[in-house]
Formats: C-alpha cells, sequence, structure tokens
C-alpha cells in the first residue's frame, strides 16, 4: 500500500522551484458538457453501457495533433490509437487513456494502416464471463476487431488479418471499406455494416452504392455468408447500428452532392431531401433484404459555421440509465484553442428524444452546454485525477501511465492500466455537481508525487482557496488534511489548482467525515463484506488488483482477502 503522511495545517520551509503567476486558461467552460474532455482532441464516437457506467471510445485525433506538431492540417494517417472515456453521471468524464492498436495488430505486418471510426458492443459468454468487442476502419480500406473482457481492456487482436476487405464476399464494388457499426439483435446475432465514398462505378449521386451490412458468426470474428447491398439515399460515411423495439436501426452521415433527383427516390414518402452533409437512418425487419429497408428522415442537419466546425459528422445513439444520448464530433475546441490547426476534432454528446416503439429519433441541436448531470458525484469514493468535467493547462500529453505495458503499448498511457497527469503551475482540474452533504466533509486526501503546493477552491478557480496540501516526495504518497466542514458542504464546483509545481504528478483524492487524525492506513479487525473498486472507479465483483488486508475509509472496514 503506498505511504500515507497524514497533515494538519501544513507549512513547509523547503524552497518550491515554481510558483505560478497565473492561472491556465481553459477552453471549454467550467459550466458547459461539451466537448466531453477539455484537452483530447478525439472524433467518430461510439459507446455501450456497462456496471452504471458509459464507455465511450473514439478516434484519437491528438496522436495526429502531436505528429504535426500541434499545427497544420489533420490527415488521419497518423492516428493508429483509439480513446477511451466514460462517466456515470454525464458531466464528469474519466479518461482511461488509450488503446494502441498499431501495437496490438503488428501481426498484420502491411496490411495495417491506420485506426478509425470504432464501434463496441459486448455481451455475457456461454463462460459466464463478459465479452466485449471493438471493429474499427483500418484506414478506408478494411475492417479491424479487437476484443477483451473488459471495456478498458487489456485488448487483443485475435485475427492476424483484417476482418473485413476488398476480397470479402459481397464487398466489391465498395469504395470505402470502412466506419463499422455493430449491434447484437435480441436473439443474440451480431451484424455489421460499413462503406462509404463517393458514387462507385455502379452508383449515383442518389445511390452511391456503398453502403454494406452482413451478419456475424456467433465468435463475432468472423462473417455468416456475404456481404449485401443497403441502398441507404446520399450515404457517404459513419454507419452505425442500433436494436429498437426488435427493429434495426441504421444511421449514417449523407454526401455534400446535390438532391436534384430527390423525387425519383420512391421510399422519399413525405420527407424532404436531406441537407449535405445530415445524419440520417433507416430501419428494418430484415437487414439482409435490401427493399426491406425504411428511410426514415434526417434527425441531425450539418451544424454549419454555429460554432461547430466544418466537415462530415459521425454518429452514436446510446441508451443509458434508462434514456437516449447521441454522440458526435465537432472541432469547438480546436476553434477555442486557435492554434492554427485544423480538423482535429473532439466529442460532444446530447440527449435525445427518441420514440422506441416507432422507431423515431426527433433532431438534436448541437450545444455547448450538453446534457445536465443524471447523478451527484460522490467525494467520499476515491476518484482519479482524470476524472475531470473540466481543466486549464492540461494536455494530451500531460495524461502518462504509473505502470507502462511496453508489449501492449508505444503511447505510454494504455487503457488497461490507471494514469495519472502532469501538473504544471498553473494547471488545474474541476469537478462538478459533487454533493459533500449537510454535515460536509472533514479531511481530505491527495495521492500524489513531485514537489508543489495544492490549493481546493470552489465554485470559482479564482476563489480563495478552501484548503490546501504542500507535498514533497518521489514516488506517489497519501497526504491527508483537515479541511473546514462549514466550507465543503452542500453540491459544489471543485477546482484543483497546483498553484505551485515541480515534476508534479497527480493521480488520486478522496474527501472524509473523519478527522484527518483518524483515518487508518491498515488495521486488524473482523471481516466485513463490502463493494470494493478499481482504480478507474469501476465495481468489482472480487476483490481483484488490492493487496490483502484490512482498509478503513470513511470509518468503515474494507476485507481483501487472496
Amino acid at each position: 500500500m503506498k505511504l500515507k503522511i497524514i497533515l494538519g495545517t501544513v507549512f513547509m520551509s523547503a524552497s518550491i522551484c515554481m510558483e505560478a503567476q497565473t492561472v491556465a486558461n481553459a477552453y471549454k467552460g467550467v459550466s458547459n458538457g461539451n466537448p466531453i474532455s477539455p484537452c483530447v482532441f478525439c472524433a467518430d464516437p461510439t459507446a455501450l453501457e456497462f456496471d452504471g457506467r458509459v464507455y465511450v471510445y473514439g478516434s484519437n485525433d491528438s496522436q495526429q495533433f502531436l505528429v504535426n506538431n500541434k499545427k497544420g492540417s489533420n490527415g488521419y494517417g497518423a492516428i493508429k490509437s483509439l480513446v477511451v472515456f466514460s462517466t456515470d453521471d454525464m458531466v464528469n468524464w474519466t479518461f482511461h487513456g488509450t488503446i494502441d492498436v498499431g501495437k496490438l495488430c503488428t501481426s498484420w505486418g502491411w496490411r495495417f494502416a491506420a485506426s478509425w471510426a470504432p464501434s463496441v458492443t459486448w455481451r455475457e459468454g456461454a463462460n459466464g464471463k463478459n465479452e466485449f468487442f471493438l471493429y474499427f476502419a483500418n484506414s478506408g480500406g478494411s475492417v479491424g476487431v479487437l476484443t477483451a473482457n473488459s471495456p478498458i481492456g487489456p485488448w487483443r487482436s485475435p485475427l492476424t488479418r483484417p476482418l473485413i476487405d476488398g476480397d470479402t464476399p459481397g464487398v466489391a464494388p465498395c469504395n470505402w471499406i470502412f466506419d463499422p457499426g455493430v449491434v447484437i439483435d435480441d436473439n443474440g446475432t451480431g451484424w455489421i455494416a460499413f462503406g462509404g465514398g463517393d458514387p462507385n462505378n455502379q452508383g449515383t449521386k442518389l445511390m452511391p452504392g456503398n453502403s454494406r451490412i452482413a451478419k456475424l458468426r456467433s465468435n463475432m470474428i468472423s462473417l455468416e455468408g456475404k456481404a449485401v447491398n443497403l441502398p441507404a439515399p446520399y450515404l457517404f460515411e459513419a454507419n452505425e447500428l442500433n436494436m429498437m423495439n426488435g427493429r434495426y436501426v441504421y444511421t449514417y452521415n449523407t454526401s455534400w452532392s446535390d438532391r436534384n433527383d430527390w423525387n425519383s427516390y420512391a421510399k422519399r414518402g413525405s420527407y424532404p431531401a436531406p441537407s449535405s452533409c445530415s445524419m440520417c437512418y433507416m430501419v428494418t425487419d430484415d437487414p439482409l433484404n435490401p427493399d426491406a429497408w425504411e428511410y426514415k428522415g434526417e434527425y441531425v442537419p450539418n451544424p454549419g459555421n454555429f460554432g461547430f466546425g466544418w466537415g462530415n459528422n459521425h454518429t452514436h445513439l446510446q441508451k443509458f440509465q434508462g434514456n437516449y444520448y447521441l454522440f458526435y464530433h465537432s472541432m469547438v475546441l480546436e476553434q477555442k484553442m486557435n492554434t492554427g490547426a485544423s480538423g482535429f476534432r473532439s466529442i460532444g454528446v446530447e440527449k435525445a428524444t427518441v420514440n422506441e416503439n416507432r422507431q423515431q429519433i426527433n433532431k438534436v441541436t448541437m450545444t455547448n452546454q450538453g446534457p445536465s448531470a443524471i447523478k451527484r458525484l460522490d467525494p467520499y469514493s476515491l476518484q482519479q485525477a482524470e476524472t475531470m468535467s473540466t481543466s486549464g493547462g492540461v494536455n494530451y500529453e500531460d495524461f502518462t501511465n504509473i505502470e507502462k505495458v511496453a508489449y501492449l503499448n508505444t503511447l505510454g498511457n494504455d487503457a488497461s492500466k490507471n494514469l495519472q497527469v502532469k501538473m504544471n503551475a498553473g494547471a488545474w482540474t474541476m469537478v462538478r455537481n459533487v454533493d459533500f452533504g449537510t454535515e460536509g466533509a472533514n479531511s481530505f486526501m491527495l495521492r500524489a508525487k513531485g514537489t508543489g503546493k495544492l490549493e481546493i477552491r470552489l465554485e470559482n478557480v479564482s476563489a480563495k482557496p478552501a484548503a490546501s496540501i504542500e507535498l514533497s516526495s518521489t514516488d506517489f504518497k497519501d497526504y491527508t488534511i483537515s479541511v473546514e466542514p462549514s466550507l465543503f458542504k452542500g453540491v459544489k464546483k471543485v477546482f484543483f489548482l497546483f498553484t505551485e509545481a515541480n515534476n508534479v504528478f497527480f493521480d488520486a483524492w478522496q474527501f472524509s467525515k473523519e478527522d484527518a487524525a483518524g483515518i487508518q492506513a491498515l488495521v486488524s479487525t473482523d471481516e466485513t463484506t463490502r463493494s470494493v473498486y478499481d482504480l478507474s472507479g469501476k465495481k468489482y465483483n472480487s476483490n481483484q488488483g488490492m493487496k490483502s488486508g484490512v482498509y478503513i475509509r470513511n470509518g468503515k472496514k474494507v476485507v481483501v482477502k487472496h
């Protein structure tokens, strides 16, 4: 167990190397929900619900941003990894790091090129273990698949080549074999849609002919039969699949071509022609029958220049805790940074209104505000530093792994391990909707290393500090101080500002209702059953990942035996 230092009011005479003269700027407002990350460029979202959290995966635009030295245009070619985020309240997001797809697919040899636009699903396998399947676009020429037993990995490539390519039966002619969308239907059968691009040699503007759908075998890593055409008007890219009331729902992004031939589309019904570069959808009872698909119209118009940039969009519709949410990408973060770079995207989310019985998706408008919180953050549970609503002075490259896993990742922040956040002087993170209760907190624990000073500020990053800690160590340590309960009660925005920092790495934090002097690291006591959580806040069904012993948190005993 990491060393715990008990501090009262802390004053250190040691010299601190660097003191912040200013507070770092934020590119995402403290009351805004979008984008979900204040510092990671990411796009093409997909999502799943698991164990009370929604996990979101996307293309790692930040990888290209760094290759470009934070300037120039996003060419996508250097994107060889995926990002992972999760939340249980829809406003505070935990960054779980990256999945280094290029490293995992070394057995593909020359066949691997890039990893874009993932689609994810999961099921409980026949052996009782959870099985996760993550499909991705291998540039524009094929589709690959990764598997895991956890939403954050570790992931592996079960194949030594792409799952789908130009030689797959039923694919040709298809200009771009990419942007997979996967779903497991009510009978447990997996389905995958894919494809895109300008009209193929047999297509038209109205029917480009590049969308395909196929049934997956029970192993989810091979196809059963051949792929068939999915007749989507003005299709360009961004395939995704959902199930609603027993029916298959297919969503996609439209092209920029003119709509002069819309009236020739026999299945247009009363729907007007979709706008250029918008999101549309279709439904069916029989996915492999092209004639059975029904066009249902547009649900996300192109946002144009209303602060969300240009370009095609990619959405995923996810049901979570009884409500639907639409994930998408925009360039609002890039525009706020104003670095001169272009085409670097960020994932956003909005609450969506959906009628499952009629498979109707009402139009969704992109906003800075995003959805409201669906629950309050518990400050009395261990929280990771990489959980935040927004931040200032924190960049993508500041997230690093405490334990590097070289065989899985060359980026240093693999999704299967716990992250730390490098904090410079003036850098800060913020979580909102934090519920301290009516009695308030009595103590605070900081897990960090380096030399510096943390100030906890409430409601506003410019507010006077409500508490502060000075730290100095070369290894991660738990620093605990007393705090004034009258300040830490009710529902608050909480800012963690490092006013001084020399090689500081921030790992985790936790408030307690106990006095600082009463918090013990390890004691001997009788066994008491209690839930155990991993370093990402995910509840374990067992006590894996913790050393044997008896832990005291908030006056309650946690017993771990191996």
